[in-house]
């Protein structure tokens, strides 16, 4: 085996997988290649829903054609019931926990009582970007919220010890990485056991000690806030029903955390939420929306929601609606509901027909259009900062091939999608990519800003 390929589904937290895969094979002397020519073949699944499998199958079928020496590896959330529908069509279904011992899998080694229970998060990753990083801080879920199989898939919650955390995070920030996003299915319950202990800071060494054996999720913050640097820090998802006070003024205390939060409602029907086994109702989520922008009142917020949820009546869907028309999200992950093997939801009917579904959804991007565009307009002519990810040349004379004008696209620091003009006196194609740089917004649109580079 010398060479791989790497094809990703879901979430960012698979993303962030798939960076450990790679470091884990860079280490052991494997080169990416493409998908036609590779030696490995992994695909990191997905399970949330089924459209998500479904299109598995039908890249399975695509890599044989294409590469049929290839050994398949299937990794990820993968549930049980696909697992052995799977087993038939891919070489080896392998545990990303186990990541250590893959090889030793795959060439029939037995695994060694020295690596058998290192934790993976601790393998150094390939970053897929130079200058934004993904970083796990735990994996899996105590929820069990209805519809969900993360606890069946990643299983219980696991945080990472906060020595870690603090140590890549640290190097990332020395590397000059500008944006750092901590990952975990739930990060407002993270918790570690720790003593009193150091870590380096910038080629230093800080103290921190505390008198209690845990680290919160807020304490957490303060701690990867107080590494010295120019980059910003985020986090996703958080759990309603975890969101603390001490964590809404993190927001206000922490300079390196962005005006961003990610939080799910799912359902604006109390009957809907109860189904799901969310732990929270709709009035105390809108309560704590509020309590979120009084403390922090530039702050973007996005959400997850699920339409057509089984026994979801008109009536409970039209209360979704008004809670989006009064809560204003800048961002929403509109989902329509499907059954996965295994939660207590599957045992119910799915009531609702996919037509009925879809018009739900679309019914709720158009409230979505409507309240992202009011918040962006608010955005005009303010002077931001934007983190440049990425540019595109075009030519705005064609008589003269020498005179292109660059766009750059990039997120402002409350991590809305912004396109920027500027003129090649203004900047060369590349010397931005990867720094943050301050804007003028001269338009807004739905669900993109417009600006151009402040001299």
């Amino acid at each position: 085996m010398k060479t791989y390929h790497i094809i990703t589904y879901g979430c960012q937290m698979n993303w962030s997988d798939s960076e450990r895969i790679a470091g884990y094979l860079k280490k052991n002397n494997l080169q990416p290649a493409d998908l036609a020519s590779a030696d490995l073949v992994i695909l990191n699944l997905c399970s949330v829903r089924q459209t998500a499998v479904n299109r598995v199958w039908g890249k399975l079928d695509d890599i044989r054609k294409k590469n049929p020496k290839a050994k398949i590896i299937l990794t990820g959330c993968v549930l049980v019931a696909d697992k052995n529908k799977f087993e038939k069509h891919a070489d080896y279904i392998l545990d990303i926990k186990n990541l250590d011992n893959w090889l030793n899998k795959i060439n029939n080694q037995q695994l060694t009582t020295n690596n058998k229970d290192i934790n993976y998060f601790s393998i150094l990753p390939n970053y897929n970007s130079k200058f934004i990083a993904y970083v796990p801080i735990m994996t899996g879920c105590n929820n069990f919220c209805s519809y969900c199989v993360v606890p069946f898939t990643r299983g219980r919650e696991v945080s990472r010890p906060a020595e870690e955390i603090i140590s890549e995070v640290n190097k990332l920030v020395v590397q000059g990485y500008k944006l750092i996003i901590l990952l975990g299915q739930n990060v407002n319950s993270y918790v570690s056991q720790i003593s009193n202990f150091q870590f380096p800071i910038s080629n230093k060494i800080s103290k921190f000690k505390f008198q209690k054996s845990k680290v919160n999720f807020p304490q957490l913050l303060k701690l990867v806030n107080s590494i010295p640097g120019d980059y910003w820090l985020s986090f996703i998802t958080s759990h309603p029903k975890d969101m603390s006070g001490d964590l809404i003024k993190c927001f206000k205390n922490c300079q390196h955390l962005i005006p961003y939060l990610h939080l799910p409602l799912q359902a604006g029907s109390d009957k809907i939420l109860k189904a799901m086994n969310r732990k929270y109702d709709s009035k105390k989520y809108l309560n704590l929306i509020r309590k979120i922008r009084r403390s922090i009142r530039n702050i973007s917020i996005s959400t997850d929601i699920i339409v057509g949820f089984p026994n979801e009546t008109k009536q409970d869907f039209q209360k979704t609606a008004n809670l989006m028309k009064s809560i204003k999200f800048d961002l929403a992950y509109l989902a329509e509901y499907s059954p996965r093997a295994g939660t207590a939801s599957a045992k119910l009917k799915d009531s609702i027909s996919a037509e009925e579904k879809t018009q739900r959804r679309v019914a709720l991007n158009e409230i979505l259009k409507k309240t992202a565009l009011e918040n962006n307009k608010k955005m005009v002519g303010k002077n931001i900062e934007v983190l440049i990810e990425r540019n595109k040349s075009i030519n705005s004379n064609k008589s003269n091939k020498s005179n292109n004008d660059i766009i750059y696209f990039g997120k402002t620091r409350n991590f809305k999608d912004i396109k920027i003009s500027a003129n090649s006196k203004q900047s060369t194609i590349n010397n931005l990519i990867g720094k943050i740089v301050k804007t003028k917004i001269i338009k807004a649109g739905p669900w993109s800003l417009e600006g151009k580079l402040e001299k």
